[in-house]
């Protein structure tokens, strides 16, 4: 997310991630591999709503149209499909920082109930994971880069059970949150040239053999690598090279996009364009957001949407049109980030006037724009 708007031995893991890493390996260049039709929708439309639970605990209620309804039933009636949740490993709950597994499962269950698809967001670490804070939990700080290896698998594996025991069986899982600089510091953190991708890689090969695992016999979840350089092709291709070449194996391509951070649309259109025709993966917006009312921020150059409800959802119109422009129908889906954080008494936050609720409760237009994306009978081209 955007920060300023806001005991299994060594040995058997190694074995374990070796076998995973020996059946899927990611060629670059070479003709799509990617099978699309596994348990991936033509069009993911929705949003991180990891805080509905707190807001409703707190008294917030939503409307549609005037009218007073569940916060999942105005997602659907709007069309959306998809939702997200974070999860953080030792939160303090304290405040907003409530999402640990428990929370996790009774919100992702019925996100499952409501029959939406269930993207799963880790963090790794016990607060906010983005390019400016990739902290390793409190209680694994002292781990060495096998045991710390370890411990990721053991957790995920752990996650995923749980989460299945639960009925909230997440359909895709993001191994690390906007992870370009690295994740879990220092040992995960990428320095310059190949410095840190290699403990990096190491760590995400332990997260994704642990979504297998603990997947049991039931179809693991789609893999997604989420980065945070929507408008930044070059470094996109720097990393997704590198996943290739140390054996990353992943499912989906997962950037964030806020036009304050990663600039045009035009930028995000060629990031999108290169990285389908080079990795031939799906590519998913996984995250985004756009001001409904006046922030206080410098304008961004390029970007002309007006800071109005309507200049929200053309902003959200012309997202969708570029993600759904992406050769080969790779362009997979849009996550809104946060549209449910509306503020009030103790959930204050900086995003205030980013959410598609207004302040009163009421759903904003561009819900609408968005869930209109994943209509099947909406073009993807």
């Amino acid at each position: 997310m955007p920060r300023t708007y806001k005991p299994i031995r060594a040995l058997v893991v190694t074995v374990i991630l070796a076998a995973v890493a020996s059946t899927r390996v990611l060629a670059v260049g070479s003709g799509p591999t990617f099978p699309t039709s596994r348990n991936l929708p033509a069009f993911l439309a929705g949003g991180d709503i990891s805080l509905l639970t707190l807001e409703e605990q707190h008294g917030q209620v939503y409307r549609w149209h005037g009218t007073a309804l569940p916060a999942l039933q105005i997602f659907k009636n709007a069309g959306w499909n998809c939702l997200r949740l974070r999860l953080w490993v030792h939160p303090t709950k304290q405040g907003i920082f409530v999402n640990d597994l428990a929370y996790t499962e009774a919100l992702g269950r019925r996100i499952k109930q409501a029959g939406f698809y269930f993207v799963l967001d880790l963090h790794y670490s016990d607060t906010w994971a983005d390019p400016g804070h990739q902290l390793v939990p409190a209680a694994w700080q002292q781990l060495n880069i096998k045991q710390l290896s370890s411990k990721v698998f053991t957790y995920t594996s752990k996650v995923i059970s749980a989460l299945k025991a639960a009925g909230a069986m997440p359909d895709m899982v993001a191994v690390g949150n906007e992870i370009s600089p690295g994740m879990m510091w220092p040992l995960g953190r990428i320095t310059k040239g190949e410095g840190g991708f290699a403990h990096l890689a190491e760590l995400l090969k332990a997260g994704i053999a642990g979504v297998r695992a603990g997947s049991g016999a039931s179809p693991s979840p789609l893999i997604m690598i989420h980065l945070d350089r929507g408008g930044d092709w070059p470094t996109t291709r720097w990393f997704f090279d590198r996943c290739a070449k140390y054996g990353v194996n992943y499912d989906v391509i997962g950037e964030s996009f806020y036009p304050i951070f990663q600039g045009t649309l035009q930028a995000l259109k060629n990031t999108l364009d290169h990285a389908a025709a080079r990795f031939h993966r799906p590519v998913i917006v996984a995250e985004t957001g756009y001001a409904y009312e006046d922030d206080g921020r410098m304008p961004v150059a390029g970007v002309n949407y007006p800071k109005t409800p309507d200049g929200q959802a053309q902003f959200l119109s012309d997202l969708v049109k570029v993600v759904k422009s992406t050769p080969d129908s790779l362009g997979r889906g849009i996550i809104y980030w946060a549209p449910e954080w509306i503020p009030m008494r103790g959930l204050d936050g900086s995003w205030h006037g980013l959410t598609l609720f207004d302040d009163g409760g009421d759903a904003l237009p561009g819900l609408d724009v968005l869930g209109q994306a994943a209509s099947p009978h909406a073009p993807i081209k």
